[in-house]
């Protein structure tokens, strides 16, 4: 089955049980970990994916994954400060990504991605140790405790990702601990964001040490490195998982520097290590978007790149090359079109500074000013890509249209499941934050055929 015949069967047998929003969340805004990350807003039911088309989308996102991952070589032999600059990062960023750099790019990724037109298209890659929602196996489990979708997964085969079990895993292996081996990790945040999200912290270090990592949470200055080690009070540590952005680091760079010594003489692990803040920059996509890279690229990840990545575009003057092939002044096609495009800054997160060219109240006149400040600074233009909504029950148990922001997370295992965040598509193609009442929900995808 796909993903419309799978939703089209399960809200038939809701809406002929009569099952309303709150029942189908059962006991999931009493989850203390799950509380302080998702504030109780919690979707009603599952999304879900077919086998055929959850192998086919996740064989793009890796594969496109693996083109960004070659951008270094492929554009610039192999000079990753080079490419970290061309990906938008300012100077003192790039020289702790290059001091921080990895053997390989993390594995840990989540794909924003929109479903158009019966297929996927990447938004962006938050590529790194700070991505949110590996915990949705805890929301697949809650949702399940209701009759109603435990016999349905159950009679159609349909399962889930443990992502936080992966992530675990993805720190081991990436860290180069073996299971059973019970490394001190440090889950770090940057200090003027540590008081309000410590409680979530808390929370997922108790997780983690369940899962096989001996975890508490600190901010970067609570560490220090000495006698060899980098030590969280009197307790050496083994991992420093950081949960801070690059963009973090700005106001207090030195705060970084005893922990990157430390970890470029052998004394600690970074997870993520920061290079993968180079690699997430949406300059990384507008790198694979542009009609120059394309011939370098393979043909199978071009194929992919086809259909996962919109039109991108690096905001600087002069001309573009357009999906049919036709060239244009990329500020004169961008004014004239701005209903069709998106303006995003590279490198921030949770969608801060993002602006929508079909914004009601934006002019002409305003889009054009936004677009002459963007330039000299690392930001993108992408083509609009339109969210299919789907249904889901409300707590009258009516069914309502909502507009679905998919994540698929790739891991160390490969596919490492899915979520999705939503907003009312009564509100438009607006940007989901919490300002517009932004859910979050699990994904169901059916179990591949027996013996395959």
């Amino acid at each position: 089955m796909d993903r419309e015949s799978l939703t089209a069967e399960y809200l038939g047998r809701v809406t002929r049980a009569g099952a309303t929003a709150g029942e189908l969340v059962g006991r999931l805004p009493e989850s203390e970990m799950l509380a302080a990350f998702y504030k109780g807003t919690f979707m009603s039911r599952p999304v879900f994916l077919g086998h055929e088309e959850r192998v086919r989308a996740f064989h793009d996102v890796r594969t496109v994954l693996d083109a960004v991952e070659s951008l270094p070589e492929l554009l610039f032999g192999g000079d990753f400060a080079a490419f970290a600059r061309a990906a938008g990062l300012s100077e003192p960023q790039v020289a702790a990504v290059v001091r921080g750099r990895g053997a390989r790019m993390t594995r840990q990724v989540r794909a924003d991605l929109f479903l158009q037109d019966g297929g996927f298209k990447v938004l962006e890659f938050n590529i790194g140790s700070s991505i949110g929602g590996m915990d949705n196996a805890d929301l697949c489990r809650g949702l399940l405790e209701h009759p109603l979708l435990a016999s349905f997964a159950e009679e159609h085969r349909l399962g889930y990702v443990d992502t936080l079990r992966e992530q675990v895993n993805n720190v081991l292996v990436e860290c180069g601990f073996a299971p059973g081996d019970r490394p001190v990790v440090a889950l770090t945040d940057w200090p003027s964001y540590f008081e309000n999200e410590v409680a979530y912290m808390r929370q997922l270090c108790l997780r983690w040490q369940e899962l096989g990592l001996d975890a508490r949470p600190c901010h970067i200055g609570q560490l220090e490195a000495r006698n060899g080690r980098v030590y969280l009070g009197d307790e050496p540590v083994d991992i420093v998982f950081r949960t801070f952005a690059i963009s973090q680091i700005l106001d207090a760079p030195e705060l970084l520097d005893p922990v990157l010594d430390a970890a470029e003489r052998g004394e600690v692990k970074i997870f993520t290590p920061l290079d993968s803040a180079a690699y997430a920059s949406k300059g990384s996509l507008a790198m694979l978007s542009d009609e120059d890279t394309r011939p370098l690229l393979t043909e199978e990840q071009r194929a992919s790149v086809d259909r996962l990545l919109p039109w991108t575009r690096a905001v600087r003057p002069g001309q573009v090359t357009l999906e049919d092939g036709g060239r244009a002044d990329l500020f004169d096609y961008a004014v004239e079109n701005r209903r069709e495009l998106v303006l995003k800054p590279n490198s921030l997160y949770g969608n801060r500074g993002v602006i929508l060219g079909w914004t009601p109240d934006l002019t002409d006149a305003e889009w054009r000013e936004l677009l002459d400040a963007a330039v000299g600074t690392p930001h993108i233009v992408q083509r609009r890509v339109r969210p299919t909504p789907e249904l889901f029950p409300d707590e009258k148990g009516e069914l309502r249209p909502w507009n679905l922001l998919w994540g698929m997370f790739s891991v160390a295992n490969g596919y490492g499941g899915a979520n999705v965040r939503a907003t009312a598509a009564e509100l438009g193609d607006v940007v989901m934050n919490r300002a517009h009442g932004i859910h979050s929900g699990p994904s169901l995808y059916e179990l591949p055929p027996t013996g395959a």
